[in-house]
């Protein structure tokens, strides 16, 4: 149970970091997952129904229990609907978790995940499109409050 704990504190801390460790990559970065623009919105749900659904849920309820590990060790995949944390992480953390996978530098050395990166799959404008579209389907009240993150 301690182990757990510290690995779970570990991976906080290493998520908190992740605007440090982006920083770099998307200095200037004008795209953004814009949760008002249907037309990004929209190529968003069609890589998220290909590449997210599976594990997500069509419906971005996450798999049950998802809090709970499972046999393996590993969490089941969240919810990304407001129901879950994703909207705890502003908008450069998601970009970084789904571009290179809950993994080292993103995660604590010896973390597992199932959740792998999309680098080699999805393009940048791609990965953007999904967090456009799985913002869109948040509560007006808890997308501002995820805007506000990282600022």
């Amino acid at each position: 149970m301690r182990r757990s704990l510290w690995a779970l504190l570990a991976f906080g801390l290493t998520v908190a970091a992740v605007p440090l460790l982006w920083q770099s990559g998307s200095a200037g970065r004008a795209q953004r997952a814009d949760a008002d623009d249907g037309r990004q919105v929209g190529r968003g749900e069609i890589v998220y129904r290909t590449h997210c659904a599976v594990c997500h849920g069509a419906n971005l309820e996450g798999q049950p229990n998802w809090q709970v590990r499972k046999p393996d060790g590993r969490l089941p995949a969240p919810p990304h609907d407001a129901s879950g944390h994703t909207w705890h992480h502003p908008d450069e953390h998601l970009f970084a978790l789904t571009k290179q996978g809950v993994a080292p530098p993103l995660a604590p050395q010896g973390y597992e995940s199932d959740m792998p990166g999309f680098a080699a799959s999805l393009s940048d404008d791609e990965i953007w499109d999904v967090l456009a579209y799985i913002k869109s389907r948040w509560p007006p009240e808890i997308r501002a409050r995820q805007s506000t993150l990282g600022r």
